[in-house]
């Protein structure tokens, strides 16, 4: 037993499962918008983005989280306003912006490898994090939770019909940039958790579960919330066990939670089936 309690004697420990739960959980509520609007790859896009934002704020010694939320919401721009050219197709758009900024991060990081961190850009480095960086994190974290519990009702509506959206009188534009710059902070925020290259699974896992767990929207929020939080958790904890990388960890548990909810809802399937097809 006191082995098992031994993670939560040590301070960085405790600090790493905040921030971790925190993260965990509005990541989890995003991914729901955007598997409701098929949006997954805008997170992966928004994940990378941030990267050449990362590098320079290292490079000149700002705040990490300045650097990665201008360059995150400079890349929702772009996609927003390329978006409006008929001839492109959204996925060529998103594809097109996260490679550029993503190629970008790297460059500085090739011209400066001293300078900057680069296995905290790319893996987060959650069991390093300083008091600043997790009042910083769990501000994040309470603003958007907030921005949430005030306006899904309204991002529901927009992300199931946006053409009943503007019917109701909804301002569908500024709704918009609302959601945009809500994934491009939870993206800074689990940066220092998962890092840049896992950030998309924080994003769609906890949803895609959740979507295949309950039918009511409200549910599934509820559902996805507790999946993101649980298992962010526990991953954090288990990595200490583990001597891995904590990011890993914790996206290999939502993964392989998707994956057995998913064999057990085909084969539930599968048996009602098979039972309705019995003479």
């Amino acid at each position: 037993m006191n082995a098992l309690l031994e993670p939560l004697a040590y301070d960085f420990m405790l600090k790493a499962l905040l921030s971790s739960a925190a993260v965990g959980g509005v990541c989890a509520l995003l991914s729901v918008y955007l598997m409701l609007k098929g949006w997954s790859l805008i997170g992966d896009a928004l994940s990378h983005a941030v990267v050449p934002g990362v590098a320079l704020a290292y490079l000149w010694r700002l705040p990490y989280a300045l650097g990665a939320f201008t360059t995150g919401i400079l890349a929702a721009a772009a996609m927003l306003l390329l978006k409006r050219l008929p001839m492109l197709r959204q996925d060529a758009i998103i594809g097109f912006v996260f490679t550029l900024f993503f190629a970008a991060g790297l460059f500085i990081i090739s011209l400066y490898p001293t300078a900057v961190n680069l296995q905290a850009v790319i893996y987060g480095n959650i069991l390093g994090i300083d008091d600043h960086d997790l009042w910083q994190m769990l501000a994040i974290c309470a603003v958007s939770l907030i921005i949430l519990a005030c306006k899904w009702r309204d991002l529901m509506l927009l992300f199931f019909d946006d053409i009943q959206a503007v019917t109701a009188g909804l301002a569908v534009n500024r709704l918009r940039w609302l959601f945009f710059l809500l994934v491009s902070a939870a993206v800074v925020a689990a940066l220092q958790t998962v890092g840049a290259i896992l950030v998309i699974a924080l994003l769609i896992a906890p949803g895609a579960t959740a979507y295949l767990l309950c039918h009511s929207f409200g549910r599934v929020l509820v559902t996805a919330f507790i999946i993101g939080t649980t298992t962010a958790v526990l991953g954090t904890y288990l990595s200490y066990f583990m001597n891995g990388n904590t990011g890993a960890v914790v996206v290999v548990l939502q993964g392989g939670l998707f994956l057995a909810i998913f064999t057990f809802r085909r084969l539930q399937h599968l048996a009602a089936l098979h039972h309705s097809h019995r003479p």
